[in-house]
């Protein structure tokens, strides 16, 4: 029997579909598994309706983002996501699988009981603990830790009794952190009302306000210092949102702890984290300039007559200029993309006095009368980065247009209307989340910078390895320590292309083998006569007495076609040798993306035993390996850290 080809439905949808429009395009998904939408991404992650968004979240369930997305985000499986509530928080899972589904990602959510958030994490049999998420978040209401019976007379008799209990909450998700290498997200908790208002002195209600903030200060303590624990200050973000926390009449009738509009606000906020945990952060922002680092037109008004300062509207794209410098003091990759004379650019970005930016904070100044996105797609090429890393901000419709069009896993951020809104059209949707920022985040643009440098370097060579060899490669590799760990853990999470697994150990996971004598977690780091690339690989190994067992390899994509995996595998084989070990064993698992590491283990001389799921399994003899490293390459491996 031949079955119909998959249908299209809603070709042509308008840009800012109706809610009945939306609710009939979703609806279809739902009905036909074989229907797809390749425009509904945009407008489901723009929904503010979170009574409509999680409607439609139960109807996309089964629904995979490629059928919703022209560039679903590239997974060898969907994010496991568990949601552990001391309250009634049905509408926060279909909310969280829509704005995923909107991002792009596919998502497996399990649900733990109601009310045995602590009980599901302190258990190591628990059903939370089977289903081994990637990402566990707990939801807390103001009873998780306020005592019902609390006299609102003395409200400093509460400080002892929150302080217990947010300590067993934090040290719960952090022992569960620990034992699986999985993130834990945990919020400040908003104090209700009718709580607030039990107290009727001035004075109380100050002390109240600040033992409960003391409270909510001791589990931010815990997301900056507990390892694979994260907080998200929730009470920040309801600043933002218009109305109660809590419905009482909804609390009083079934637990509901949150009105909708809280448990939307709470969704994006998740989203964002569980994109961190799945290394889906954006790592470069590609401005205009006319209209979005400053005000007018430069090649009409002049490099005097555009708007920049202290005044209306020139303090609008200041402002902006500030929050890109943050961004990319933050690691991210900042470029210019302008259709302009760049003659003219290079002089405002040299020389205007009221200038946030200049030319060393950009990766690339493209200033010409090209296409843009021609010019986006060959600055992915040269900075080794996929598409879906880059987020372009521009004002002109036409330009989004095309790039979006074009290059669909690239973010678009249009700059219209208002100039004040612009820094938060570029900063609301989260796009450059990271679990955390190192000291190599801030070297970053500097480190690309010389990329471009060593890829123009490599066409005046006349063979690859003539130009390996003028490149003057070396190679330190060491145990890992206090100053290499962080970006490890930031590496193996965000590498996708040379990830010999696709798996990340996760923060605690990774540290408890770093202190462990039965494993080892080595760095990697590169220099050229271009200067340091810093920690660019990190190997996670099993150590015992017979068998040595490589875990996991990873290697950013900067350092690929240089011969660095051969020479870390040669490490590697030499150390398993030193220790007397027989067997050094590696593991391969295929995702879709890390098809340049699947020839590294044949290649190298390992033999392929039996696989373990989808994980190929490779042995080998340390003793019977050939020299590995290329002879243009100086490995330096190192016991001791030299880190002042």
């Amino acid at each position: 029997m031949t079955v119909p080809a998959p249908r299209t439905v809603a070709q042509g949808a308008p840009r800012h579909p109706t809610e009945e429009e939306l609710l009939r395009r979703v609806t279809a998904l739902h009905e036909d598994p074989r229907a797809t939408d390749h425009g509904l991404a945009a407008p489901l992650g723009r929904l503010d309706d979170p009574l409509l968004l999680a409607e439609l979240g139960r109807l996309l369930e089964t629904v995979e983002a490629a059928r919703l997305s022209p560039a679903p985000a590239r997974r060898a499986r969907p994010l496991r996501i568990a949601v552990a509530a001391t309250f009634t928080a049905d509408n926060v899972v279909p909310l969280l699988r829509a704005t995923l589904l909107a991002a792009g990602v596919d998502t497996e959510i399990h649900t733990c009981p109601y009310g045995r958030l602590t009980l599901e994490l302190a258990d190591p049999r628990s059903g939370l603990a089977a289903f081994r998420p990637d990402a566990v978040l707990c939801l807390l209401d103001a009873g998780a830790v306020l005592p019902r019976d609390w006299d609102p007379s003395r409200p400093e008799e509460l400080a002892d009794v929150l302080g217990e209990r947010t300590a067993t909450l934090t040290d719960a998700a952090a022992g569960f952190a620990a034992r699986g290498g999985t993130a834990v997200l945990l919020h400040t908790v908003p104090l209700p009302r009718p709580d607030r208002r039990s107290v009727i002195s001035l004075r109380g209600a100050a002390a109240l306000g600040r033992i409960w903030r003391g409270a909510n200060t001791a589990l931010l303590t815990a997301g900056e210092t507990c390892d694979g624990v994260y907080t998200t200050d929730l009470e920040a973000v309801l600043t933002d949102s218009a109305g109660p926390v809590r419905d009482e009449r909804q609390y009083r009738f079934g637990r509901m702890a949150w009105t909708p509009s809280t448990e939307l606000a709470y969704a994006r906020e998740a989203a964002a984290f569980c994109r961190a945990v799945a290394g889906l952060g954006r790592k470069v922002l590609v401005l205009d300039l006319d209209n979005t680092l400053w005000g007018g037109v430069l090649g009409d008004d002049g490099p005097t007559g555009i708007e920049l300062g202290t005044l209306y509207p020139g303090d609008c794209y200041t402002d902006l200029q500030h929050r890109a410098l943050a961004l990319r003091r933050q690691g991210v990759l900042l470029a210019v993309c302008s259709k302009n004379e760049r003659e003219l650019v290079d002089s405002v970005l040299d020389g205007h006095p009221d200038m946030v930016l200049r030319p060393d904070d950009f990766v690339a100044v493209l200033a010409d009368w090209e296409r843009k996105d021609a010019h986006i797609a060959a600055l992915a090429e040269e900075l080794g980065l996929t598409q879906d890393a880059f987020v372009f901000a521009d004002d002109s419709a036409f330009e989004c247009g095309m790039v979006g069009e074009t290059l669909p896993q690239v973010a678009v951020a249009h700059l219209d209307g208002d100039p004040s809104d612009h820094s938060r059209t570029i900063l609301d949707p989260a796009h450059f989340v990271q679990l955390g920022t190192t000291d190599t985040d801030t070297d970053r643009t500097g480190l690309y910078r010389d990329r471009r440098e060593r890829g123009r370097l490599r066409g005046t060579h006349a063979s690859a390895e003539d130009y390996l060899r003028d490149l003057d490669i070396r190679v330190l590799i060491r145990p890992a320590d206090a100053f290499t760990l962080p970006r490890l853990i930031q590496l193996e999470l965000r590498t996708n292309q040379f990830n010999l697994t696709g798996r990340s150990h996760g923060e605690a996971l990774t540290r408890r083998m770093a202190d462990s004598p039965d494993h080892l977690v080595l760095a990697v780091e590169v220099t050229d006569r271009f200067g340091a690339e810093g920690v660019v690989g990190g190997v996670w190994l099993d150590r015992r007495p017979d068998r040595w067992v490589v875990r996991n390899l990873v290697l950013s994509c900067r350092v690929l076609s240089r011969g660095v995996e051969q020479a870390v595998l040669q490490h590697v084989a030499d150390r398993a040798r030193a220790a007397d070990a027989s067997l050094l064993e590696a593991h391969f698992t295929p995702t879709g993306r890390n098809t340049p590491a699947a020839g590294l283990y044949p290649s190298a001389g390992f033999a392929p035993t039996a696989a373990a799921g989808d994980t190929h399994r490779y042995l080998t003899h340390p003793d019977s390996l050939a020299t590995l490293a290329p002879d243009w390459i100086t490995l330096d491996a190192k016991e001791a850290p030299h880190h002042v």
